[in-house]
C-alpha cells in the first residue's frame, strides 16, 4: 500500500470517527465550579434548642427561598418567633409517623456523599457544554413532607428526600392510597434523585417556557431531556427519561405509531393546554395512547427530535438549546 493510499485510509478512518462520536461524551472532571451542599433535614432534626435557633437564623439568611418554602408550604408552620419556631420543629418531630419517616430518610442516606459527587459531576459537564449556564449556590436536602421532589429557585434546589425512599418502604406504604397512587409511589426511587436535581435546574434556568403549540412545548421538553443526557452523559437513556428499560423499549418500538397519532389527530400546531397536559405530565400513563406504555411520551418524542437533530446537524450543545423549534421539527424522522 502506497503512503497516499495509507493517508487516505487514515483519513476516512477519522472522519467516521468524528461523525460517529457522541457530542455528549466529553471529560469535564476539570471543570471548575462550586456548589454548597446542606442537609438541612437531618440539622432540623438532630438539633437541641439552642442549635435550632442558630440553625434558624443561619437558614434564613443563606437559602431563604427554600426555607421559607419549608416551614411555610411543607410543614406549614411558617415565620415565628424563636421559642415558638422551636416548639413547632420540637412538635413535628415528635409525631410518631415523622420520628419513623426521618429513621427511614436517616437509614437510607446517612451520608449522601455519592448523590453530592454526581449532582457536581452533572454540573460540571452542563458548564463544559454551556460555560455561562447559572449553577446553582447550594443543593438543600429535606424533608418536605411529601410536597415536592426536587424544585428548584433562583440559586438553590430542593431535594425532599422523603420521596426517594422506595415504594416499598413501611412509611411509603401506609400513605393513603387515595392521594397517593401506585404510579407516584413507583416513582419513589433512589435511583432518580440526582437525576431529578438536574433536570429541574435545568428546566428552570435553561429552557424558557413556551406558550406556543404542542409541537413546541414538545421540543421544549426535548431540549430539558437532552440537556440533563448531558449531564449524565453514561447514563442509559431510559433512565434519563426516567422509565423503566421495558418502558423505554416499548416508547421506541412504537415510536412511529405515537407521531402517526400527533399527526392524524393534527395536535402538533393546536394550542391546547389538554393536549399538553396529556402528553407532557406524570402519570399511569400518556392519555390517548395505549395505557400499555409509559407516561409523558410527548417528552419522549421531544427527546427523539433533538436526537435526531443533532444526528444531522451536529451542532454545540450550546447552540442546540438555542435553535428554534421549527429547524429541529423539520429535521425529525424516523427510521
Amino acid at each position: 500500500m502506497t503512503l497516499k493510499s495509507i493517508l487516505t485510509l487514515l483519513f476516512v478512518i477519522l472522519v467516521a470517527v468524528s461523525c460517529n462520536r457522541n457530542p455528549l461524551q466529553v471529560d469535564a472532571t476539570n471543570v471548575k465550579l462550586k456548589i454548597g451542599f446542606v442537609n438541612m433535614d437531618s440539622i432540623l432534626f438532630h438539633s437541641n434548642s439552642l442549635d435550632l435557633i442558630s440553625a434558624h437564623h443561619q437558614f434564613k439568611n443563606a437559602i431563604p427561598e427554600i426555607y421559607d418554602y419549608e416551614l411555610g408550604y411543607c410543614l406549614h408552620i411558617g415565620e415565628l418567633e424563636d421559642s415558638a419556631f422551636v416548639r413547632s420543629i420540637q412538635l413535628f418531630f415528635a409525631d410518631p409517623y415523622i420520628a419513623r419517616l426521618e429513621k427511614r430518610i436517616q437509614e437510607k442516606f446517612p451520608t449522601l456523599e455519592n448523590q453530592k459527587n454526581d449532582i457536581n459531576l452533572g454540573f460540571k459537564h452542563l458548564k463544559y457544554h454551556i460555560p455561562s449556564g447559572k449553577i446553582p449556590e447550594n443543593v438543600v436536602f429535606m424533608n418536605s413532607f411529601f410536597a415536592s421532589n426536587a424544585f428548584s429557585t433562583e440559586d438553590q434546589i430542593g431535594i425532599g428526600l422523603e420521596r426517594y425512599l422506595g415504594k416499598q418502604t413501611d412509611v411509603i406504604q401506609e400513605l393513603p392510597s387515595d392521594q397517593f397512587y401506585e404510579w407516584i409511589r413507583d416513582g419513589m426511587d433512589a435511583e432518580f434523585l440526582t437525576r431529578d436535581a438536574l433536570c429541574s435546574w435545568i428546566m428552570t434556568h435553561y429552557v424558557d417556557e413556551v406558550d406556543g403549540n404542542l409541537a413546541e412545548n414538545i421540543i421544549r421538553w426535548g431540549k430539558i431531556v437532552y440537556l440533563t443526557h448531558a449531564a449524565f452523559p453514561d447514563a442509559s437513556e431510559a433512565w434519563i427519561m426516567r422509565y423503566s428499560e421495558e418502558k423505554y423499549q416499548w416508547a421506541i418500538d412504537n415510536e412511529y405509531e405515537i407521531w402517526k397519532y400527533l399527526a392524524d389527530q393534527k395536535m402538533l400546531f393546536k394550542i391546547d393546554d389538554r393536549n399538553k397536559m396529556n402528553l407532557l405530565s406524570e402519570g399511569p400513563y400518556t392519555v390517548g395512547l395505549p395505557e400499555k406504555g409509559p407516561d409523558r411520551l410527548g417528552q419522549f418524542i421531544g427527546f427523539r427530535m433533538l436526537q435526531k437533530y443533532m444526528e444531522v446537524k451536529n451542532v454545540s450543545v450550546e447552540k442546540l438549546i438555542q435553535t428554534p423549534y421549527t429547524e429541529i421539527l423539520v429535521e425529525y424522522q424516523i427510521d
